[in-house]
């Protein structure tokens, strides 16, 4: 792997990480007091990116991390991780740590070795989509006047985040309501002139090719893991915000559905049942999403399949691709290519990472934690926002909480991925000498599942936060 240049070395150390809050117990000092006439001396001070303040304050950038910080010494680190990345009862795991600011291996398995990434696939996905949108546009679901008098066309826009209520300014899923959107339709009707009936048309067609991806587990479409994928939805198609179990088979539908009766709300007669077609004319109103960059953030914060799909569609239409499973790989590639991202071994079937063709090595995943962090274009700096926290956040909130990985919980900032016998963590941790570190580890054909290899990742990501080792 090419090594950095000067300048995008300094720029990662400045990177931006999260200002943490971890009620937990954390570096631990013994639970023993010993028995001695005066108190043991007062253990050194934290430096000063593992100090852990008392809230959630979202992202800010830190003081530069000092280049002088001792670096850990290779050997001292393979021999710890090599004890912990043990797969019990078969499989294998393959791995890379760097340090960040120079690219210099410090602990490497087989790490250019394409396996299945399972969600750390979403990493790959974000960088691509952030760099192909950009992290400031929004997504407009609008509708217009149809080619027949007395019709309404819903034509989704790619916000699979809508809400169903009125737009809320601050919020990820639902900045963009439907309620909202219904109100100032039914407005612009009776400025036009059209105060009712109508009927609905449902324009669907932004997205195309198949709904549904071959290789999809028919247990995980059941699961509510994923869906059909459409270019407008509910709540990331789901039933309300957050709900778990099976999403809508028909997302867009839903959505139509959910419009429709919030136009008769608004006291628009709508009738008969939505029909689906391609038309319009005349813009009557129009709402906007959460940013590109904050819908990546929460879709790797959430681990989100759905968006996840959605993203790769729309960035395949920023690079002229047909919006399908293909144009969005096609898409992906071309553009992480462009940032320099060794292509070797690469395959990627879909945009989540639940496809069982989808082949990504620990070093491409390395690889775009190091871009994210250190290109110039802030937009792809945005992706970080969203990277999971040890015991504080997204699909990390509820590990790093035993004695034994506790060392990384509120420093360890990582994207997960899990299937039934596949287990992946990618990200960065600021070292307690001060050294920021990149990481990933990778686990496939786990025979005793992923549930039990998560106390080995996990572990040997809490080694590298409280990594002294110098040999």
């Amino acid at each position: 792997m090419s090594r950095l240049s000067n300048a995008a070395a300094a720029g990662l150390l400045t990177v931006a990480l999260a200002a943490l809050a971890v009620p937990l117990g954390v570096n631990l000092a013994s639970a023993l007091v010993p028995l001695a006439p005066t108190a043991p001396p007062a253990p050194a001070p934290l430096p000063a990116a593992q100090q852990l303040p008392g809230t959630i304050t979202g992202l800010r950038d830190i003081t530069a991390l000092p280049q002088a910080a001792p670096m850990p010494d290779p050997a001292t680190l393979s021999r710890q991780m090599e004890k912990l990345l043990v797969a019990d009862g078969g499989g294998n795991f393959t791995a890379l740590v760097q340090d960040a600011a120079t690219g210099q291996v410090l602990y490497s398995r087989n790490a250019a070795a394409p396996r299945i990434p399972a969600s750390n696939l979403k990493l790959l996905t974000a960088l691509a989509a952030l760099r192909g949108l950009g992290a400031d546009t929004k997504l407009s679901t609008r509708t217009l006047l149809g080619s027949a008098p007395g019709t309404v066309v819903l034509a989704g826009g790619g916000d699979v985040l809508l809400g169903a209520g009125d737009s809320d300014p601050e919020a990820t899923v639902g900045r963009a309501g439907l309620a909202t959107l219904a109100a100032q339709t039914a407005a612009a009707l009776r400025a036009g002139g059209t105060p009712g009936p109508v009927q609905l048309i449902l324009d669907d067609t932004l997205f195309t090719g198949p709904h549904l991806h071959p290789e999809w587990a028919a247990g995980d479409i059941e699961a509510g893991e994923i869906a059909p994928i459409y270019p407008l939805a509910l709540y990331g198609a789901r039933t309300a915000p957050g709900a778990a179990g099976p999403r809508p088979a028909d997302a867009a539908a839903a959505a139509a559905d959910a419009f429709a009766a919030a136009l008769r709300n608004q006291g628009v007669e709508v009738a008969g049942p939505v029909q689906r077609g391609a038309d319009g004319g005349q813009t009557l109103a129009e709402v906007q999403s959460a940013s590109i960059g904050e819908q990546v953030a929460y879709l790797l914060q959430e681990s989100d399949n759905y968006v996840a799909e959605a993203m790769g569609r729309l960035t395949a239409m920023a690079a002229h691709q047909e919006a399908s499973f293909d144009g969005a790989a096609a898409a992906i590639t071309s553009g992480l290519t462009a940032l320099g991202l060794k292509m070797d071994g690469l395959v990627l079937g879909d945009s989540c990472g639940l496809a069982v063709n989808d082949r990504v090595s620990a070093e491409q995943l390395t690889q775009a934690i190091r871009i994210m962090a250190s290109d110039p274009r802030p937009d792809l700096r945005a992706a970080l926002a969203g990277l999971p926290v040890a015991a504080v956040s997204g699909t990390l909130g509820t590990r790093y909480q035993d004695p034994t990985t506790a060392a990384g919980a509120g420093l360890v900032r990582a994207k997960t991925g899990t299937l039934n016998a596949v287990l992946s963590l990618t990200g960065y941790v600021v070292d307690a000498d001060n050294r920021l570190l990149v990481f990933s580890f990778l686990g496939n054909d786990l025979a005793g599942g992923s549930t039990a290899a998560k106390p080995s990742l996990d572990q040997a990501a809490a080694t590298l936060a409280a990594c002294g080792c110098r040999g």
